[in-house]
């Protein structure tokens, strides 16, 4: 999948159904979730930005679209698969 084609499918998420579950592993900053249900907030031409729930509060940050490509972040809903690989 390139880049494009990345960018092209969160756009449509974002469109039709924002609500998505995610799998993210970076060291830095420090961010470790697995099929943790998110919701795209915003998408712009280098980065997306994504909200989720943590202990009761809501934490929001900007992923660029090569996080994908890189399988940095994994967006269940782009995979294709019914269950998240774990």
């Amino acid at each position: 999948m390139t880049l494009t084609e990345i960018k092209i499918k969160i756009q449509k998420l974002y469109n039709t159904n924002p609500e998505i579950h995610i799998n993210i592993h970076c060291n830095h900053p420090k961010m470790y979730y697995d099929n943790e249900p998110a919701i795209i907030r915003g998408v712009y031409p280098h980065i997306f930005q994504l909200e989720v729930k943590e202990d009761n509060q809501i934490k929001s940050f900007y992923m660029q679209y090569e996080d994908v490509l890189i399988k940095r972040v994994e967006i269940i809903e782009l995979t294709g698969s019914t269950q998240p690989s774990i």
